[in-house]
Formats: C-alpha cells, structure tokens, sequence
C-alpha cells in the first residue's frame, strides 16, 4: 500500500465523524464551471507544473470554490465511514477504493459583498473574510477563448500581477480563487510570472442543474471560528510541524505504524516549504 494512501486511511480514522455528515441541503445548484490551475508551486522545482481541476458551483446567493479531488476525498471518506458505521464502527475498508490525492483543501465562499476562506486543521474549521477585489482596471481589449467572446482587466492581488479575460455574456461577477468583481465569469486568469494559471475548462449545461444541490458537505463551511489570514496560516504551519504533538495532546491513540507515516509527511513538508510558492505572496 502506497505511503499517501496509509496516510488518508489514517486520518479519515481520526476524522471519521466529520464527514459523516451531510451534503449541502440549502443551495440550488445554478450553475457549475470547472476550472483547470496550472501552478508551478515550488521554486526548487521551476521546470515542473501540478495541475488540478476546480469547481466553482453558484448559487442563488452565494459561490462555492474547492477542488475537485478534494471533494471526491470527502465522498470516498464519506462512504467508507458510512460503512465503518453500519457495520458497527472500527472496521474501515478501503480495498478496491480510488484516493484521489489534492495539495488544495480549502473552500472559498464568495457573495457580491465578501470573500471567505475556510480551511481544517487538525479538528478545527478555521475561516477568515475579506472584501471582494474592486481595483479591477478594464482594458478595452477582446479575445476569443474556447470559443467565448472576453473581455480584458488587469489587478495587482496580493503580491502578483493579474491578467484575466472575462465575459459579459455569462453575466456572473464571479471566478476561480478569490477573484470576483467583474462584469462577466472569468473564463482565464493567470499572473505575470507565468506560476499560476487558471482557465475554464468546461461547465454543466442548463438541463442537467434542474433539481440539484450544491455538491459540497456542510462540515467545509459551517461552525467555523473565525480568525485572520496570517492567525490560519500560523495554526496551519504548525499543524504541517508538529501534528503527531497536536493529535496525542487531543487523546488520540497513535499506533508506531501510524506514528511513522505522520513523521514521514512532517518532513515531506519541511522539505516543501523551502521551494513554497504561495499563490499570494503577500
């Protein structure tokens, strides 16, 4: 068994209750695009590019951001602590079962009047909000991407020089990430250093939406204690560093076997640190 599935097995033991939850049971599904990031996310490696699709799935009110294998994680941990459970609880069988791996856990809610990240750490659900970028500059300039007619604007968002093509005929102020405030759907978005794309890859017709829900579990955004940027960003470094300290000092009984796999990723993540780059610099 490879080392990033004992990993997942392991922490969907210590968590299995939190995704024994439900589904999003208040949104209607208006609209759902999917965008593909490709993100050179370490310095030390500058000739490598991750890619990861994206869902941003609106509605009436409000947007939902997360990646997709992130959300494909919560549903195979869902079903197998569902299992576990039926079964009497302790017994969780991951044979045959696909683990979709992610570098992006966060979920990111945007309305016309905020932006507000969410990200789990250890047993907690921390968010933060911010204001929805208005410095926006229009540029009277068009293209054609996929086929859609855009539009071109230009931001300086924290710490990088923004380049996205927009369209009016998706009348949605709405795209990847925490970029919002234009008039029309980002259909493409990336920085000047070339590190982080975002484009639109696909997006489900009108005739599939009717009757659906917002596919996202509740345990992602709500009953969440709210802090700072920097504050989540501390508690999550820390976690990364010293998550066998956090877990025991939480009760949780850790075999030599599971205390190994934890050791292992903590230096995976030191090691990664070095090269980070951050989407925001700043």
């Amino acid at each position: 068994m490879s080392y990033h599935k004992k990993l997942f097995q392991l922490f969907v033991l210590f968590y299995s209750i939190l995704f024994y939850s439900q589904l999003n049971t208040k949104d209607s599904l208006r609209g759902e695009f999917i965008y593909l990031l490709k993100a050179k996310l370490n310095t030390l490696n500058p000739n490598q590019t991750d890619e990861e699709l994206f869902s941003l799935q609106v509605a009436d009110y409000r947007i939902f951001f997360s990646s997709l294998n992130s959300l494909k994680r919560d549903s195979v941990a869902g079903i197998v602590s569902r299992k576990a459970i039926n079964n009497g609880g302790g017994v969780f069988d991951f044979r045959g079962t696909s683990m979709p791996q992610t570098k992006f856990s966060y979920t990111i809610i945007q309305t016309n009047e905020n932006i507000q990240y969410f990200q789990r750490v250890a047993m907690s659900l921390l968010s933060y909000k911010e204001s929805v970028i208005k410095d926006w500059k229009l540029i009277d300039e068009t293209k054609i991407i996929n086929t859609i007619n855009c539009k071109k604007a230009k931001v300086s968002y924290k710490g990088r020089n923004w380049t996205a093509w927009y369209s009016a005929e998706i009348p949605l102020p709405y795209g990847p990430y925490k970029f919002s405030g234009l008039p029309g759907l980002i259909i493409k978005i990336t920085d000047d250093k070339g590190d982080y794309d975002f484009e639109l890859v696909r997006s489900v017709s009108n005739s599939k939406l009717k009757d659906r829900l917002v596919n996202i579990y509740e345990n992602r955004y709500t009953n969440s204690t709210e802090t700072t940027k920097t504050e989540l960003e501390k508690t999550l470094q820390n976690f990364r560093e010293n998550s066998l300290g956090i877990l025991e000092s939480l009760g949780t009984s850790v075999t030599p076997e599971q205390r190994k796999i934890i050791m292992e990723r903590q230096k995976e993540m030191q090691l990664r640190k070095k090269g980070d780059n951050p989407i925001e610099l700043n």
